[in-house]
């Protein structure tokens, strides 16, 4: 049988699940498959080389190596994972630079009627920044996707210095997102063989101390309950913290990671899925495969960073494929938003929504040039009629 089909009978199998999160508000069986868009069918691509639905308009923020209009700021290289923050006067937009050695993350703040007030670096000297996660008090998680690498905090309006948070795990860090209902944040892995994780501090809002857990459940199961297995050592030395607990459940290099409303959604670029870790239930089941779609259907591809929207929509960033973000709705059509052609040697990352939920923010890490150091990066916006 081929995979797709053993797939579809160990999902259809396992029965239905009741979540509390936006994206299952119907029996588990329907994992998302492509459909018409609820934006309707993109149009050429604009002066900006995007491709867009009717009523959409997109601007670049930022270029690599360039000044950011209005500052005297040069942008990173290869801009990454980012999250917007509200402001007094406006919000802030941060963004990873996922370069070796000097990579860090930089912000750009906007005022009240979108224009650029500054840009600055809120952290520096430290090792390819993929993604991370924004926090519930405000700070930006920034990870590093190496070997032994850390979670960093930082302070979107650079009033504080970026701190270090080793007990969170020293691992090849991607994604983090928190729940504010348990208590804990959530952790991705990219590692063929990688682990989910959550960290559960001692004190919520304080990073500094707790424990790190490690998801498990069966290899071969896509759908059903899960427990968690507290990491022996989380510092990794000699041992990895993913081969320290056996019931462990490994996962095809982990990228992405939101949640939402009783749901922690991430994504495995490896075999093109997009999970759901129903936190209220303790159970692990799939939004999307790429596998689980009539064949050559297949939208979305090459899963990386995720966000969501006010409306439950998830939005899930390319790296490769076809260079576009799509849309999952709540009642699951998958279907692209937008489409950047002719940037086939890049991918697709940070992307991230404005605090009212009117603009969305991402970049094309390596730009119309490709190269792996980056220099060639934009960093967009568009603005228009999102879902409320």
């Amino acid at each position: 049988m081929e995979r797709r089909t053993v797939l579809r009978a160990a999902v259809l199998g396992a029965g239905t699940a009741t979540f509390a999160g936006a994206l299952w508000q119907q029996a588990f069986a329907a994992v998302a498959q492509p459909g018409p868009s609820p934006y309707g069918n993109l149009l050429p691509v604009d002066a900006n080389g995007v491709e867009l639905p009717a009523g959409f308009t997109s601007r670049i923020i930022g270029r690599s190596g360039r000044v950011v209009a209005g500052t005297g700021y040069l942008w990173h290289p290869a801009p990454d994972g980012g999250a917007c923050f509200p402001t007094a006067d406006g919000w802030i937009y941060v963004s990873n630079s996922e370069i070796p050695l000097v990579g860090g993350a930089s912000a750009v703040r906007f005022r009240a009627d979108g224009s650029i007030a500054s840009a600055y670096r809120i952290l520096s000297g430290t090792n390819i920044n993929c993604a991370g996660g924004a926090t519930p008090w405000g700070t930006w998680l920034s990870c590093e996707e190496v070997p032994l690498g850390l979670v960093y905090e930082t302070w979107p309006d650079g009033s504080r210095d970026a701190e270090e948070r080793s007990r969170m795990g020293r691992f090849k860090h991607e994604a983090a997102a928190c729940d504010p209902d348990r208590r804990v944040v959530y952790l991705t892995e990219d590692e063929s063989d990688g682990c989910f994780y959550r960290f559960v501090p001692d004190t919520w809002g304080d990073l500094r101390t707790g424990r790190v857990q490690v998801l498990c459940a069966p290899a071969d199961q896509v759908a059903g309950p899960v427990t968690w297995a507290d990491i022996p050592d989380r510092d990794g030395i000699p041992t990895p913290t993913r081969r320290q607990v056996g019931a462990a459940k490994r996962f095809a290099g982990g990228e992405g990671c939101w949640y939402d409303r009783g749901v922690c959604y991430f994504t495995t670029k490896g075999d093109g899925r997009v999970w759901a870790y129903d936190a209220v239930n303790q159970r692990l089941d799939l939004s999307y495969d790429d596998s689980l779609v009539p064949p050559g259907t297949a939208t979305l591809t090459n899963v990386d960073n995720i966000t969501g929207s006010r409306s439950g929509d998830l939005y899930v960033a390319e790296d490769g494929g076809n260079m576009e973000i799509n849309i999952i709705t709540p009642s699951g059509v998958v279907a692209p938003f937008l489409r950047l052609p002719g940037q086939s040697e890049s991918e697709i990352t940070g992307p991230a929504f404005s605090p009212d939920g009117r603009r969305l923010y991402f970049s094309s890490q390596r730009g119309p040039g490709g190269g792996i150091a980056g220099t060639d990066g934009i960093t967009y916006e568009v603005t228009g009629p999102f879902r409320p």
